[in-house]
């Protein structure tokens, strides 16, 4: 059953989304904005497991059990590792139809992908807002020594199964084909907000260990690294990095670290 949405809103955007009987949708804790009164809400460590987001119950006696409580606690394990909510909010509509309202936490647009069992999506963290519960939340460990280079981006969302899932992101959206660029595009890490599987993600160091090397690490604003985007499919790019937006607010409150060099010497916001 397809899931009835609408985006609305332009500078902080969210999602409507309305609900068949019986129909389930999910969301990050802090992500919902609103529901009818006919619609439930139940917050649960587990995600959906591809049986429509229902509790496996106790399948297959005593063993089923453990071995469904030892899945969630693997769940719940990655996504703590990996800075996200540890719970998962589902909403299903009784008695007749029903809405809820999402949104992301910054402000930006939003997007619904539609999954049909083939390409997963991966997703920078916390770009996960809500989905059917016949799409799988999952966590992507990527990368090794480049991931690690690259500071952030290699841990990853992915999407799999069949249905809508409504991601958000900072600023304005962009959607480029590498295939469309020579095969191969390279962006600022903190601009990549979802790609489709096939994709190939990494990070490369800005410039070489030489004179202009160095003024691109140092005074251009980008640090020592750049994401490099290779392959034939979907990459949805923002707008506003969640860096540039912190530098931004410190400056706004005369706690500005960056100065004017930018780049290897600004610093995180906390």
């Amino acid at each position: 059953m397809t899931l009835q949405q609408e985006i609305v809103g332009n500078a902080m955007q969210m999602a409507v989304v309305n609900l068949h009987p019986g129909q389930t949708v999910y969301c990050e804790a802090g992500k919902f904005l609103f529901k009818t009164t006919n619609v439930t809400m139940e917050t649960r460590l587990s995600g959906p497991s591809g049986n429509g987001g229902q509790p496996q119950g106790g399948a297959g006696g005593m063993g089923g059990m453990l071995r469904q409580a030892m899945g969630t606690a693997m769940q719940v394990g990655q996504r703590m590792l990996v800075g996200e909510s540890l719970a998962f909010q589902y909403f299903t509509s009784q008695g007749g139809e029903g809405t809820v309202g999402f949104a992301g936490v910054l402000p930006g647009e939003m997007r619904a992908l539609e999954l049909d069992g083939g390409r997963a999506w991966f997703a920078e963290k916390d770009a996960f807002v809500a989905a059917e519960s016949t799409v799988e939340f999952g966590i992507a460990f990527r990368g090794g020594r480049t991931g690690m280079s690259g500071g952030e981006g290699f841990i990853l969302e992915k999407f799999t199964g069949h249905g809508t899932v409504i991601i958000a992101g900072a600023g304005n959206f962009i959607d480029l084909n590498p295939a469309d660029f020579g095969g191969r595009i390279e962006v600022d890490t903190g601009c990549v907000v979802a790609f489709e599987e096939g994709i190939q993600y990494g990070v490369q160091r800005v410039g070489g260990l030489n004179r202009q090397g160095i003024m691109n690490a140092v005074f251009g604003g980008e640090g020592l690294s750049l994401a490099t985007l290779e392959g034939n499919g979907r990459v949805i790019l923002q707008s506003l990095t969640i860096e540039s937006l912190a530098n931004a607010l410190k400056k706004a409150q005369g706690g500005d670290k960056q100065g004017p060099t930018g780049g290897l010497f600004s610093t995180n916001a906390g």
